[in-house]
């Protein structure tokens, strides 16, 4: 499976906005932003007038960073979303946040999409009693994403049991069980990334 491996900060400071690809990393003083709030490269601090092209690139590559999708994987799920009623831009978004590997970050149980996707990947979780280790997962309105019986004992689950978390407005959250749900397919109202998903349309659509 392919994945992007080089520094994850690069990608903060190239979109000029925190993705929180490093989880409590990001929220520390530690923060690449925090240091060098300007693209990295030798020429990062001179870039300033950008085109319309390029707004719309950019766009695109903060969402695909921001949910941890290589190119040819945000296109494919953005041609899927194109062919769905209702608006593209938000039916790409929806799914994005309909993936399993986002919904157990959603959760709490993941400090990072990231890690959410490894935990995933290592076949963690349960969707309906069912396991399932495929991160672009689409789950379903009324589905239950809980935490395998043999890994509940682990310390990243067992200190989860301690947290206090919050959770968005479609998911609900038992964290002594382990476990949650997907009360409702979430809306645009209820996605609160950053990204104006009408200008990877207008990408998309040259």
């Amino acid at each position: 499976m392919a994945r992007y491996t080089d520094a994850s900060c690069r990608l903060c400071r190239r979109e000029s906005q925190k993705l929180f690809l490093k989880g409590e990393r990001c929220y520390s003083t530690k923060c690449a932003l925090e240091k060098k709030n300007y693209p990295p490269g030798q020429h990062g601090q001179g870039r300033k007038k950008v085109s319309d092209y390029g707004l719309q690139l950019r766009e695109k590559q903060k969402a695909k960073r921001f949910y941890g999708l290589l190119e040819k994987q945000f296109k494919n799920t953005f041609v899927k979303a194109s062919k769905r009623k209702g608006m593209t831009g938000e039916n790409l978004l929806i799914m994005l946040e309909s993936r399993l590997d986002n919904v157990v970050f959603r959760m709490g149980f993941a400090s990072s999409r990231k890690e959410a996707r490894q935990l995933v990947v290592h076949g963690h979780f349960l969707v309906d009693g069912k396991k399932v280790d495929i991160p672009s997962y689409e789950v379903k309105a009324g589905q239950q994403i809980s935490v395998k019986t043999k890994s509940q004992d682990s310390p990243k689950f067992k200190e989860i049991r301690d947290m206090q978390i919050t959770v968005p407005a479609w998911i609900t959250v038992d964290v002594q069980k382990l476990t949650g749900q997907v009360v409702a397919i979430p809306t645009r109202a209820d996605i609160d990334t950053p990204v104006a998903e009408h200008l990877i349309v207008e990408l998309y659509s040259k």
